[in-house]
């Protein structure tokens, strides 16, 4: 496949088969309600998980042995793979290439069952993976030296610019090279803006880490433009037989239900640019075994991971109801956006507190598309759109999380 001029993207995707001209609000709330209701029953059943020995060690257990065993350094890097959605965990990350993988080959045999064509139909899936795959490699071996010290952001180069050169520029080793040598680089500036401005604010993390993602994109896609073997491939011709496949039925109450339970799962997987169900249902198989085998393993040692699930899955059903005039006719809205932002950010900052998880999910389901689609649109056209996703996850959390603390 083409890559297009007009790229699918985190901030402007089209899914031909899936033209919608309404989305029906019972449809959509019931499937949110349901997939919410899935959540908080995952969450209460994993609440039940005995305390005592566990296959997996305590998360400091583990941070502690990353600098000194090569299998635990080789589950650090697998762990940033999922780190995005605040899981960190080696098993959560296996599930996600699993299911990725499934959504891949499902979408190259044509089966039916393929859900969201994976990496938006691209067909660049495995070049995405091997860019980001060779970023976040260089940059565990460059900048993982200062593990020694804690944690530190080594996966953000997962999820920003090798990706992203590789949508704008297409497939390619120069541009699969490119990309990911110019994304290792985010990482150092993650730490020095962790260092030097969210650290002595007092802000969560992970505005230090998307503003690294929206500066370090920016820088790359400005230096691409004066290297000569970056140049961007010609436009895909227009595909009559995608046309005649979006001409479908009518949707109804079930159809808008079964699309919005998709659509939320869809969003578990946005940020790594699959957005795809299996994919994300293979996160949230990871995940949950993650639990299951020790409750203090993922998400830092804190026993949140499943809080911060069902904090994603509502914020994302809030934000397809609120902008879901956005998805119609096949349209896209950048509700994934609090899923790695605020919501997780707010479960970690305040704990056991459902005010604050219920404050977290509206406020970022409102808020972060707002942010998110201004900046996109005014990005130059060989700016990949998902600059202005970072930006919003930057400003949302820096806004939101401080202000439920006042609340709480």
């Amino acid at each position: 496949m083409t890559t297009p001029t007009h790229h699918p993207s985190q901030a402007d995707s089209t899914h031909p088969d899936e033209n919608r001209p309404e989305l029906s609000l019972p449809g959509l709330l019931l499937g949110g309600a349901l997939t919410v209701g899935a959540f908080m029953a995952l969450a209460a059943l994993l609440a039940g998980v005995p305390a005592g020995h566990h296959a997996l060690p305590d998360y400091p257990d583990w941070l502690s042995a990353v600098t000194r065993e090569p299998a635990a350094r080789l589950q650090w890097v697998l762990g940033d793979i999922s780190e995005p959605q605040f899981y960190k965990s080696w098993v959560a990350s296996l599930g996600l290439l699993a299911g990725a993988t499934v959504g891949w080959w499902a979408l190259r045999a044509k089966k039916p069952w393929a859900g969201e064509p994976i990496a938006y139909g691209t067909g660049l899936w495995p070049w995405m993976l091997g860019a980001a795959g060779l970023s976040l490699v260089l940059s565990n071996a460059l900048f993982g030296g200062s593990l020694d010290s804690g944690w530190q952001p080594t996966f953000v180069p997962f999820v920003c610019v090798a990706t992203a050169v590789v949508l704008v520029y297409g497939r390619g080793w120069t541009r699969l090279f490119t990309g990911a040598i110019l994304g290792a680089f985010t990482t150092p500036l993650a730490m020095v803006l962790i260092d030097h401005v969210t650290g002595p604010l007092t802000l969560p993390p992970v505005v230090a880490n998307t503003a690294s993602m929206s500066i370090g994109a920016a820088l790359a896609f400005l230096l691409c433009r004066a290297l000569p073997w970056m140049t961007r491939p010609a436009p895909a011709p227009e595909s009559q037989e995608e046309t005649v496949a979006a001409e479908k039925a009518a949707p109804t109450l079930l159809s808008d239900t079964r699309w919005m339970i998709r659509r939320i799962i869809t969003d578990f997987t946005e940020t790594q640019f699959y957005a795809n169900e299996w994919a994300s249902i293979g996160l949230i198989i990871g995940a949950t075994v993650t639990t299951v085998l020790n409750p203090s393993f993922a998400s830092y040692g804190t026993g949140l991971l499943p809080r911060i699930m069902l904090a994603q899955a509502l914020t994302s059903a809030i934000g397809i109801i609120l902008w879901r005039h956005l998805y119609r006719d096949g349209g896209w809205a950048p509700t994934y956006v609090s899923v790695v932002s605020v919501a997780p950010a707010t479960v970690l900052a305040y704990g056991d507190s459902a005010t604050a998880l219920i404050l977290g999910a509206v406020g970022g389901a409102v808020l972060c598309p707002v942010i998110a689609r201004p900046v996109s649109k005014a990005l130059p056209d060989d700016f990949h759109p998902f600059i202005g996703n970072t930006v919003s996850m930057a400003l949302a959390t820096a806004a939101i999380v401080p202000a439920i603390g006042h609340l709480v």
